[in-house]
């Protein structure tokens, strides 16, 4: 007689599971965390390529989510099917090797065949997002050992994934991107990510000789992106920085930040202005405050000083004071475009917003804006709200101008003239004719454009004067022009300024 078989127990454990606490501790913790790492470091790589705008960021943080979502789910459906201790050595390895060739891959791409540049960017991102988001479920189908821990367990390991992510998040944004190059982060991460898999898979012989591959190709790709375009001078906090020498200027230097020209600086002439803009500003400003008179002056923004430098150069005594986010232009500055430290320029290294705040109230001749993130002036400092900072800081007959820049039906800047009227008597705006109303019968290119505000009036023939004499082909437009070409536009304010959909950015991405 046969005694029959008694049901397998569905709470078993297995006999080896070959995988402690610690250890998957270890594994959730640190591919979750490498996943934030990409995707922070990515709008980074990005940004000089497509901007740095809110669609851009949009964009990473959304790939980023499919990825950890498509990688939770199908991690689980294969953990069911497939031992789980197969499955984490080639995840974290071939998340490894994209990882570190991320760099030569995208810069590549957007040199040399940039219509491909968001579908190479999205497979960088989705393979190691998606293989690393899955070391967690594969994880967890180990560690759970018993149906009556199964919340405890899960709830463990979910706490540990979203503390590695909170550690990655804070380490990359505070500590990795401060001190080292985007694309050594990147190649770093990939090593650490490939050393992983080699530990994870030491006993399986097969995934030894694969992770022996794996870090050769990390090696490889490590030398081939020393020699990728797209290179930097220097990687700040904000941006890709490079100096490109003027050919035709010996002493001539253009200050590039993320692909775009920011700020021409001859060193030592610094009353030469090659950017259209900045002759016009300083065609308003010397015809709006008496010759060679100093001013009290500030600037939101600074890149390479452009303008601080000619005020120090032709209204000796002037005292200006510059907010520039970025230490690591103002670092450039300093040791590259020869910024002296008695030139009378002061420079903070602040959000322009909060150096508004800062200022004591009617203690400014003179405030130019002139900040950018990629194409677009920063949202923050365009509303009624930040203006207003504007106008308080701003002497009874102080003058406001600013640089925009915006293209096709020049939504943003029309917007930006509209809150300008809510704050200021008078505005002015300045740009070639067919793009400030001057010749309604052309349709607007747009690129460059200056407004101006003040409680005072402007003289609009003088001004006209000095735009001529400088020889910016520009024109000024005031009073019912300008009304008329504002029309409806709305008021940008801190609870509503969607200055990312205004804009309308130029396609070659070329000039400022």
């Amino acid at each position: 007689m046969t005694t029959p078989s008694s049901p397998p127990v569905a709470d078993a454990p297995p006999s080896d599971q070959g995988l402690s606490q610690r250890s998957a501790a270890v594994l959730v913790f640190g591919s979750s965390a490498a996943v934030l790492v990409v995707e922070i470091v990515a709008l980074r790589l990005l940004a000089p390529y497509l901007g740095l705008t809110l669609e851009t960021s949009t964009l990473v943080i959304g790939i980023a989510l499919t990825a950890i979502a498509l990688g939770s789910w199908l991690g689980g459906r294969v953990a069911d099917q497939v031992d789980p201790h197969r499955l984490i050595a080639p995840a974290l390895g071939v998340s490894g090797v994209v990882v570190a060739l991320t760099p030569l891959l995208l810069r590549t791409t957007a040199e040399w065949a940039s219509p491909l540049l968001l579908l190479v960017a999205a497979g960088t991102l989705l393979v190691p997002g998606a293989l690393l988001s899955a070391v967690t479920p594969f994880v967890t189908k180990l560690r759970l050992t018993s149906l009556a821990e199964t919340g405890t367990v899960v709830g463990r390991l979910s706490g540990v994934g979203t503390f590695g992510a909170i550690v990655g998040t804070v380490l990359t944004g505070f500590v990795l991107v401060s001190r080292l190059p985007v694309s050594s982060i990147l190649i770093g991460l990939g090593a650490l990510l490939v050393l992983g898999a080699l530990l994870t898979g030491w006993r399986a012989r097969r995934w030894r000789r694969a992770s022996a591959v794996a870090l050769a190709t990390v090696v490889a790709g490590t030398l081939a992106t020393a020699f990728a375009p797209g290179g930097c001078d220097a990687e700040t906090r904000y941006h890709c920085a490079r100096i490109v020498a003027d050919p035709d200027r010996a002493t001539g230097r253009t200050l590039v930040l993320d692909g775009l020209r920011h700020s021409y600086v001859d060193v030592e002439d610094p009353t030469y202005l090659r950017f259209g803009y900045v002759r016009a500003i300083a065609a308003v400003v010397d015809t709006t405050f008496p010759a060679g008179e100093p001013l009290a002056a500030h600037h939101i923004g600074g890149g390479g000083l452009s303008f601080p430098r000619y005020l120090a150069a032709a209204r000796p005594g002037t005292r200006s004071l510059v907010s520039e986010i970025d230490g690591g232009v103002v670092r450039i500055d300093r040791e590259q475009l020869a910024l002296g430290a008695s030139t009378g320029i002061d420079v903070r290294v602040e959000d322009g917003r909060l150096g508004l705040k800062r200022l004591e109230a009617d203690s400014r001749d003179l405030v130019v804006g002139d900040a950018f993130g990629g194409v677009s002036v920063p949202w923050h400092l365009t509303t009624s709200e930040a203006l207003g900072d504007v106008h308080r800081a701003l002497k009874d007959d102080g003058l406001y101008a600013a640089n925009l820049i915006d293209h096709g039906r020049l939504a943003f800047a029309r917007a930006e003239v509209a809150t300008l009227r809510e704050v200021f008597e008078h505005v002015a705006v300045m740009g070639a004719p067919v793009d400030i109303g001057l010749d309604p019968a052309a349709t607007p290119v747009g690129g460059n454009l200056v407004v101006l505000a003040s409680d005072r009036p402007f003289d609009a023939p003088a001004i006209q004067k000095a735009l001529d004499t400088r020889e910016t082909g520009w024109r000024i437009a005031t009073g019912d022009t300008v009304t008329a070409w504002t029309g409806d536009a709305p008021v940008l304010t801190d609870d509503h300024a969607p200055v990312d959909q205004l804009l309308q950015p130029h396609r070659t991405r070329t000039v400022r």
